[in-house]
């Protein structure tokens, strides 16, 4: 018995591969790598290249490995990119789900966990963000995403398909020096990339109504991130009930000036962020109650700002 997990070979995925094989739960991967590195997967666990939009090459891995469950972290993530590309956006995230949750049917696989976000929320008109805080995603990246989570509950009404998702925040930090974020667009590894450069890091915007100007968001470390996939895919696995969406959140936010204290801090380099003008539709504050995911899925916030960038700047090609 194993569990595919889809996007493996990718920051988040690969760390969730990790925490499988630390707790003694087999796993595959199947990744196209398109973002995705190859040294991220553990040598002793079995890796498929292929594309989610290969029904046929998912219902082989599923038969090879005798998949009992599914955790569907593979997708195109970048929001901001995908007002320009919502159609290779759309093929990735809602066809690619189909893809997968057909080869699910077919294969007699029921139990899937799937990686969704925050985006599904917009811009909400709440500081703390609920399950049930009603969604309004303003990206097609963000409607990708819901629109998978409906995917997965129209499976559960036809088939039975047993499923949660989860919406993340903003994943930072690592768990071991090699794996690490190389997105082009997140906080953390710009201001790695611009320190270790010898740039100045910026903070867009320092007039919103926060204690310090600049906007609250909330961070979770990846390892925290990680080990609540494991948790969810046991319950499924289990047959134990799970709500169908959580947010794993801290439900107590970081300012991008606190970020920018710890980068100095942790980087041993004295320096003050330059200050650009807001970025259109930034709201002041966005943070979430992650109690639900407390209550079932042993949710727990582990680092300090401190510690999540340490871990980021200790890990990576270039962290030396």
């Amino acid at each position: 018995m194993s569990i595919v997990v889809t996007g493996g070979a990718g920051y988040i995925g690969s760390h969730v591969v990790r925490a499988f094989v630390k707790a003694g739960l087999d796993c595959v991967v199947i990744d196209d790598l398109s973002s995705g590195h190859r040294e991220f997967v553990p040598e002793d666990v079995p890796f498929v290249e292929a594309s989610l939009l290969d029904t046929a090459a998912l219902e082989a891995t599923m038969a090879d490995y005798d998949v009992q469950a599914v955790v569907h972290l593979a997708g195109y993530k970048y929001a901001g990119v995908s007002v320009d590309r919502p159609l290779h956006t759309y093929e990735q995230n809602v066809q690619g789900t189909v893809s997968l949750l057909q080869a699910m049917e077919r294969s007699g696989v029921d139990a899937i966990v799937f990686s969704s976000s925050a985006a599904t929320y917009g811009t909400p008109d709440v500081d703390t963000v609920t399950e049930d805080t009603p969604t309004a995603p303003e990206s097609p990246y963000g409607e990708s995403k819901l629109i998978g989570e409906w995917l997965l509950r129209d499976a559960e009404r036809a088939n039975g398909t047993r499923h949660t998702s989860l919406r993340y925040f903003n994943v930072v930090g690592s768990a071991v020096p090699e794996l690490y974020d190389s997105s082009p667009h997140n906080l953390f590894p710009l201001v790695i990339r611009a320190l270790r450069e010898g740039r100045t890091p910026r903070i867009n915007g320092e007039d919103y109504a926060t204690p310090d100007g600049t906007c609250v968001r909330d961070y979770v470390h990846v390892a925290d991130l990680a080990e609540a996939h494991v948790v969810a895919a046991r319950a499924l696995l289990e047959g134990r009930d799970l709500e169908r969406v959580y947010n794993l959140g801290c439900g107590d936010g970081v300012s991008v000036r606190q970020i920018m204290d710890a980068a100095a801090e942790v980087s041993g380099i004295d320096f003050t962020p330059e200050v650009g003008p807001r970025r259109p539709g930034d709201p002041a504050r966005i943070v979430a109650s992650g109690e639900l995911a407390a209550r079932d899925l042993d949710w727990k916030v582990r680092y300090s700002v401190v510690d999540m960038f340490r871990s980021a700047w200790e890990a990576g090609p270039t962290n030396a």
